[in-house]
């Protein structure tokens, strides 16, 4: 979500190479996104009602023992993340990505207009980035509240959590599942709140609003570090600092990014994880 990849963004581990069994996903506007070590498949309920279902391959990126290190294994399974998006356009024309509605940008201008005004306003650097960092949040919160998307990202949850659970009999089970997940990006919220407030700060007060390498770079180690805050949390849930983590997601997902699905929004889910494990099946690790 946003801080995720995306509104309704289940994110694999980010600690170690995924087991077989840890899965990602996003909510997609009309239908559901998942994704495994290699694969990807998406399934969806075109402009008809029809459903329709596609996979691929994923782009996996690598660079020796770069992509283990800390802070960098973060980024780089995020970027492969990110970079299944292409894929499914391609592969799935009839989907829809929940921040291409119309309120997301609306909410992303007025967020920027926020951003700008605290930094005119405000005399703290520290002050001006956590405003700045609270309100680029709008554009996932607005596309989740009461949107489609909520439900989705439901199914995506349950899905995910009933293979899980129990394999790829269980899936067929996902209503019974809770549609609150510990991977869900929203656990990902406060920490990347936190880490981009401070590394833009020190950012700005190191380089400059004019230095943008040294910024980026600043930026990367921020979002890495959340990352890496985010996977001790899933490694350690009964640490003291993943319960309050889990505790605040929670409470987003449970308050407003996500809602009930119908018996025939989870067969879209179930559709999309049968097709993702038959893709791995079929194309195991050589």
């Amino acid at each position: 979500m946003s801080p995720r990849s995306g509104p309704g963004a289940t994110l694999q581990s980010m600690a170690d190479p995924p087991p077989s069994n840890r899965l990602g996903g996003m909510a997609l506007a009309n239908g559901l996104l998942v994704h495994g070590p290699r694969h990807w498949a998406a399934a969806v309920r075109d402009e008809d009602g029809r459903m329709v279902i596609a996979s691929g391959r994923k782009r996996l990126l690598r660079a020796g023992r770069l992509t283990e290190l800390p802070v960098a294994r973060g980024l780089v399974r995020l970027g492969e993340a990110f970079a299944v998006l292409p894929a499914v356009r391609r592969g799935l024309p009839q989907a829809r990505f929940a921040l291409e509605d119309r309120r997301a940008a609306l909410a992303a201008l007025a967020a920027a207009s926020v951003a700008g005004l605290a930094r005119r306003r405000l005399r703290s650097v520290l002050a001006q980035e956590a405003v700045g960092a609270v309100a680029g949040l709008a554009p996932a919160l607005v596309t989740l509240r009461g949107s489609q998307a909520a439900v989705w990202h439901a199914v995506e949850h349950k899905s995910i959590a009933a293979y899980e659970a129990g394999g790829p009999d269980e899936v067929a089970n996902a209503a019974a599942h809770s549609k609150e997940h510990d991977r869900c990006g929203s656990n990902l919220v406060v920490p990347l709140l936190v880490t981009t407030t401070i590394g833009n700060t020190v950012a700005r007060k190191l380089f400059g609003r004019r230095a943008i390498g040294g910024r980026t770079v600043v930026a990367a180690l921020s979002v890495g570090a959340a990352l890496e805050v985010f996977a001790f949390s899933a490694r350690r849930p009964e640490h003291p600092l993943s319960r309050a983590i889990h505790r605040m997601g929670h409470a987003m997902q449970s308050g407003f990014a996500t809602r009930e699905p119908s018996q025939g929004d989870l067969l879209v889910g179930q559709a999309a994880m049968e097709a993702l494990l038959r893709a791995e099946a079929a194309d195991p690790p050589g």
